[in-house]
């Protein structure tokens, strides 16, 4: 009764703080370390905006961590680098998977192998009774998941996963995934680790349907590695973060691939197709608390499994006590995160749609 009374004192003096135009001189400090830090500049009347939206911003995160205190979260919050932005301009600037094409896609390239070890003989579900709990725990049932239970998977320990990257403000999320799940395949073929080139992905796919900042798919970007030979390093062609004129050389190229294949939706599936072929590109819901996480499982109750926004790489699963999670690398940078991973919600009903559209690259 206590704490529901404390909550509800705390949720009034945030509403009341929210309802007013002036700054909370507290935080005068805090905001000039932030703009410093994340070398922010603005003009006094857009400075008078960013304020706004920023205290917003850090009032939502310390009654989040608030309530993770009391048990309502199973993981925690941070400030970080878009902390000026508001949700619509966050999603707009970051997210740059398309659903509703992904949705409707169905091309697709088969290589000859692993084709077993990734599909089952269910159908298109969501859920797979082998990892969903029925009483809406999100531990794996004890009795079908023992092979699953045997293994930790986390691909970055065994040389598949190159350095966290940095997309910056363009929608290219899709073109770090599709490279991440490349990075890893020819690493398990030659095991040489190789940082693969992003921004090639991003200048030369447009005629294969991606629409470079602007957003794009994985399949395309697969598509478009297959009929051009081959990708070029990091190195040879670096990042940008904006759309340029295609400059692939088909004399520096460091990676190839001979097609790609889809895992079928569901969570068995994609455990199985993690453990048995390495990183995996994957597609989920960004929206919400997710561009603030930082520590714990992530699950959001408001997650949508259809409507995915956001390309990540999948790169290993684990278990952290009762509750099981996806491994999966981000490509907002260091400062976001943990380290530029997060852990999310394995064998939940919410699970912000990371089963949907899973694939990999035939190297």
């Amino acid at each position: 009764m206590k704490l529901s009374l404390f909550l509800g004192c705390v949720l009034l003096s945030i509403l009341v703080a929210a309802s007013g135009h002036t700054f909370d001189s507290r935080l005068d400090e805090d905001w000039k370390s932030w703009k410093s830090q994340h070398e922010k500049q603005y003009t006094e009347e857009e400075e008078t905006h960013r304020r706004s939206i920023w205290e917003d911003n850090v009032r939502y995160i310390e009654l989040h961590n608030l309530e993770y205190s009391m048990g309502k979260h199973t993981f925690t919050v941070g400030m970080n680098e878009f902390g000026d932005l508001t949700d619509e301009e966050f999603n707009e600037r970051m997210n740059g998977f398309l659903p509703i094409e992904a949705d409707n896609s169905t091309e697709e390239v088969d290589g000859d192998e692993l084709g077993e070890d990734v599909e089952s003989d269910g159908g298109d579900d969501e859920l797979d009774e082998d990892v969903e709990s029925d009483g809406g725990d999100d531990e794996l049932d004890k009795e079908r998941n023992d092979d699953l239970r045997r293994v930790y998977v986390d691909w970055r320990t065994k040389g598949y996963v190159t350095p966290v990257k940095n997309q910056g403000s363009c929608g290219s999320c899709w073109a770090f995934s599709a490279a991440g799940a490349i990075e890893g395949q020819w690493y398990r073929k030659t095991k040489k680790l190789i940082s693969l080139s992003e921004q090639n992905l991003l200048d030369c796919s447009g005629s294969f349907g991606n629409h470079g900042c602007q957003g794009g798919w994985m399949s395309y970007a697969f598509n478009y590695v297959l009929r051009a030979g081959g990708i070029n390093s990091a190195r040879d062609y670096p990042y940008t973060a904006k759309l340029g004129y295609c400059k692939f050389r088909r004399s520096k190229v460091v990676a190839r691939i001979r097609g790609y294949r889809r895992v079928r939706r569901c969570a068995r599936c994609l455990a199985n197709a993690v453990r048995r072929i390495g990183p995996i590109a994957v597609a989920i819901d960004a929206g919400g608390p997710f561009r603030w996480y930082k520590r714990g499982i992530y699950w959001n109750r408001r997650c949508r499994n259809h409507g995915v926004n956001h390309a990540v790489l999948v790169v290993g699963y684990g278990r952290q006590g009762r509750r099981w999670f996806w491994l999966v690398k981000n490509s907002w940078g260091t400062g976001w995160g943990d380290r530029g991973y997060i852990k999310m919600a394995m064998g939940v009903w919410r699970n912000c749609g990371i089963t949907r559209h899973a694939i990999y690259p035939i190297v």
